[in-house]
């Protein structure tokens, strides 16, 4: 549990910076360490809110979210995530559905250019309304909050500058993470054993409320933080899919 903890502290911490929550790599940990299998998104979830309500409140303050950008989004996202968490996915579907996300998520970021554009084009409604959807049911699904996946989608396609990606994807993880949580609820109502999650909890509130504010500080280049991200999220990924050739 010792180990646990401070991995989930540096997952948080480092996540944060760039505005995810850690959802697929507290989960891949989770998987790896045995937790029951029913546990992982509910403990996942509760894990992303923590990490992200304060780097959503800071990004506030500090002007970075577009809710031009973000809006259309997150209508779709919030009723598919809960859709998604309500999807009865045998252990090993969920499990396969989790390595193949670490890995590939993993690989775009740790490969993913810095991008601060004189202009950006913010995406048609349509667009917006197709890959929030698309990606609100995967993120139910899994159990993870979707930023991971929406953050390079905006800093490719060219419509969101670095920081207000981050500060677009904190608010997207939230949400859906509150979404998918009431999904999993909802198909199981029992709870995981809190006493022994609390330090989990502890350490990703305190990681989160220091990466937050690393990552939305100005003089901070993305480049190096979204290198490590990508590299943690690849190691996470590779580990379990050792685990999961293996087995």
């Amino acid at each position: 549990m010792f180990t646990l903890t401070l991995a989930f502290f540096g997952i948080a911490l480092l996540y944060s910076t760039v505005g995810f929550g850690g959802g697929s790599s507290y989960i891949a940990l989770l998987a790896l360490s045995s937790v029951p299998y029913a546990f992982m998104p509910k403990i996942s979830l509760l894990c992303n809110l923590l990490v992200v309500t304060g780097g959503c409140y800071l990004a506030f303050r500090k002007k970075l979210y577009s809710a031009r950008l973000l809006v259309p989004f997150v209508l779709t996202s919030i009723p598919m995530a809960y859709v998604g968490g309500l999807f009865p996915l045998k252990e090993r579907l969920f499990i396969g559905l989790l390595t193949v996300s670490l890995v590939l998520s993993g690989l775009r970021i740790l490969f993913l250019k810095e991008r601060e554009l004189a202009t950006v084009r913010v995406p048609s409604v349509a667009t917006s309304l197709a890959v929030g959807g698309a990606l609100g049911l995967f993120s139910g699904m899994v159990g993870i909050g979707g930023g991971i996946f929406l953050s390079p989608v905006l800093i490719n396609m060219g419509w969101a500058r670095s920081k207000n990606a981050a500060a677009v994807a904190s608010a997207f993880i939230f949400l859906n993470s509150l979404a998918g949580l009431a999904g999993q609820f909802t198909k199981d109502p029992v709870l995981p054993d809190f006493q022994l999650c609390l330090p989990l909890f502890f350490a990703v509130l305190l990681g989160g409320q220091i990466g937050s504010r690393i990552g939305t500080h100005s003089r901070v280049s993305y480049l190096w933080i979204q290198r490590g991200t990508g590299a943690l999220t690849l190691l996470v990924g590779g580990k379990l899919l050792l685990q999961v050739l293996s087995s």
